[in-house]
């Protein structure tokens, strides 16, 4: 078989291979084997066992930090296209002639008599290659955000520390069965068993101790900060339906109605230019007068032909663009620019709006609401923590 046959090949294997490669490339991440006790299990090295920070004077160790990070950068997108990074180191490797000398010299020591046999170096060849190439972008990936994700695994670790200990002086208690239950949720959704579940995180490079770690600060910290100031925050009917009309205004979902005024001015079956402008001229001077919705019928009964409507409260969703948009946009007691429509020329007022009455979105906007208030609640109580502590670095 020569350098054009096995270049063919590995031509037809990438096309099949690049969707594997950056699946797997965008999967766990290449270490070296940590040494393991005799049970199998793995065992810290000394290295890792090294003090890096004390905080209040608990340690905070090597081993702690990197099991952190990797748990970090298995959830970090890298900066680069994985995909296009391993389409082009695949053609790299199957057009350098070092790949057919190194085919043959395997046809050559293997004692390859028959197309068949050949066919099946062949398969193990580029199978091998594959494995390689995602090991190598996979390392390479890993090296370009390991920096970042230290210094956040660090800052990650110090936050979480000061929670627990904040735990530990309140008295509150996160027992082993609250974070088993815990990871028994996530290995459920994403349809695995625990022990499952455990081999998963290994494989992606951390031990499950340290998601263990993680969410027990986690639901230690929510459980201090409700119990400091969930009693302190309360959220009122208005701040509601307010969070309720900006997500209408920015998200174009009809959940208010608005008060409308319109002032229709007929526009004749034939009519030139002329009569056109004269009719924009009156509704520009009926806006230029306008002072608030209690004066549109007045200013109405002011043109002799013009109507006036009062629509009570719609759904913008019953109102054609850019009309829709344009009230969405007012504010309360504005009248929008003149409008051409089948009927004549027409002005809009908002003279006011309210929420839909629809129970689960005031119930979700006022979750988020005090949810909101929580964070900013708790932002400034673990500021003022770290403020306090003593972190000592080593």
């Amino acid at each position: 078989m020569n350098a054009r046959g096995i270049r063919t090949t590995l031509s037809i294997a990438a096309a099949v291979a690049v969707a594997l490669t950056c699946a797997e490339a965008l999967g766990a991440s290449t270490k070296k084997a940590a040494p393991k006790d005799a049970s199998g299990e793995r065992t810290v090295t000394r290295g890792e066992q090294a003090i890096v920070l004390l905080i209040n004077d608990e340690p905070v160790t090597a081993w702690e930090i990197d099991q952190r990070a990797n748990l970090l950068a298995s959830g970090e997108r890298p900066a680069v296209d994985l995909k296009s990074r391993a389409e082009a180191r695949w053609k790299q490797i199957i057009t350098d002639p070092k790949t057919n000398e190194r085919f043959q010299q395997l046809l050559k020591e293997k004692n390859v008599r028959s197309k068949e046999e050949a066919m099946a170096v062949q398969a193990n060849f580029v199978k091998g290659l594959q494995q390689n190439m995602i090991e190598q972008i996979k390392r390479e990936s890993r090296a370009s955000i390991m920096p970042k994700v230290r210094k956040q695994a660090q800052e990650e670790l110090i936050e979480e520390k000061i929670k627990l200990q904040e735990a530990k002086r309140l008295g509150l208690d996160i027992t082993d069965d609250d974070i088993k239950g815990v990871i028994k949720g996530i290995a459920e959704n994403n349809k695995m068993t625990e022990d499952q579940f455990v081999q998963h995180v290994k494989q992606l490079g951390f031990d499950i101790s340290t998601m263990k770690s993680r969410f027990r600060a986690q639901i230690a910290w929510r459980e201090i900060v409700r119990k400091k100031y969930g009693a302190q925050i309360s959220v009122n009917q208005r701040d509601i339906e307010r969070a309720l009309t900006n997500a209408a205004n920015e998200g174009g979902a009809d959940t208010v109605e608005l008060q409308v005024h319109k002032i229709s001015l007929p526009l004749p079956g034939s009519m030139n230019q002329s009569v056109m402008a004269r009719r924009y001229a009156e509704a520009d001077a009926l806006r230029s007068r306008f002072s608030g919705c209690q004066s549109t019928a007045e200013l109405a009964r002011s043109v002799g032909d013009a109507r006036f409507d009062d629509l009570k409260f719609v759904k913008p969703g019953t109102i054609s663009e850019p009309t829709r948009s344009m009230l969405l946009s007012a504010k309360d007691g504005d009248m929008l620019p003149p409008v051409t429509s089948p009927g004549g020329i027409e002005v809009y007022a908002v003279c006011g709006r309210r929420a839909i009455k629809d129970e689960k979105q005031q119930q979700k906007a006022a979750e988020d609401l005090q949810q909101r208030e929580l964070e900013l609640h708790a932002r400034r109580y673990l500021q003022d923590l770290k403020q306090d502590a003593h972190i000592e670095y080593r």
